[in-house]
């Protein structure tokens, strides 16, 4: 149940959904004067969400603090948050957007930083729970291609969400007896909500975010409108109202 309301939640905070039915009620309505009303508010609303310098600087404020590894320092486990690939392509998986977190998870267990790799995700898709793709198993496959014995990787594929991603990461590392602190790769945005996640499991993670595409330093064009903006503030919110649910969740 928490999971399709997560869903169905997603939808209803997105401001292209606001801006949408805003248009719609001021065409179907008949009141010049609510008409008017509803046009300009839907207006405000796409300046307001399609501007970055809102996004960029909400991006800024909501960035998880974190700092260069240690030099020389080595970890048992880099954990790797799903949600960069989807079903799809010639070898039925496809990379998406997010495909930074596999990136670097990769690198951190190629370049020693860490000594075995986990994926964590099975299939957190509302609309193709019964597709048959489950995210971890077909990465599982792309880690074979990089020679990596199986011995030094990880496979969690049962988890919808992060929260779960989180208790049952915590199990398969306990299973294996490896020691934290553990590495956590995952896009930048999703990086505090996820750091509040795994600490409530009792899990020692150090953050190591990735995908930044929002944020940064001010500039000039921040105020040209920019669509683009408008689903970025889709994942934002999302990420802004999961971690309020948090407080409420025992």
């Amino acid at each position: 149940m928490y999971f399709i309301f997560s869903k169905i939640l997603a939808f209803l905070i997105s401001p292209f959904w606001w801006i949408l039915m805003l248009l719609a009620l001021g065409l179907i309505l008949k009141n010049k004067k609510l008409k008017k009303r509803l046009f300009i508010s839907s207006a405000i609303i796409f300046l307001l969400f399609s501007m970055p310098i809102f996004l960029n600087r909400f991006a800024n404020a909501w960035r998880y603090p974190y700092e260069r590894l240690p030099a020389g320092k080595n970890y048992s486990c880099v954990i790797v948050l799903g949600g960069f690939s989807g079903p799809g392509g010639p070898d039925g998986g496809h990379f998406n957007t997010s495909s930074d977190r596999f990136i670097q998870g990769v690198k951190l267990k190629e370049t020693g930083r860490a000594s075995h790799i986990l994926i964590t995700s099975g299939n957190s898709s509302l609309m193709h729970q019964k597709d048959g793709f489950v995210e971890a198993d077909w990465v599982q496959t792309q880690l074979k291609q990089f020679n990596f014995p199986d011995s030094d990787v990880l496979i969690e594929n049962q988890s919808k969400n992060t929260i779960e991603n989180a208790a049952f990461t915590k199990k398969l590392l306990e299973s294996r007896h490896l020691k934290p602190p553990y590495l956590l790769v995952t896009s930048d945005f999703h990086m505090r909500r996820s750091m509040k996640i795994f600490q409530k499991q009792g899990l020692d993670v150090v953050p190591y975010p990735c995908n930044f595409f929002a944020g940064g330093r001010f500039s000039i064009g921040e105020f040209l409108p920019d669509v683009n903006a408008l689903w970025k503030w889709d994942i934002y919110l999302k990420e802004l109202v999961g971690y309020m649910v948090l407080w409420f969740r025992k």
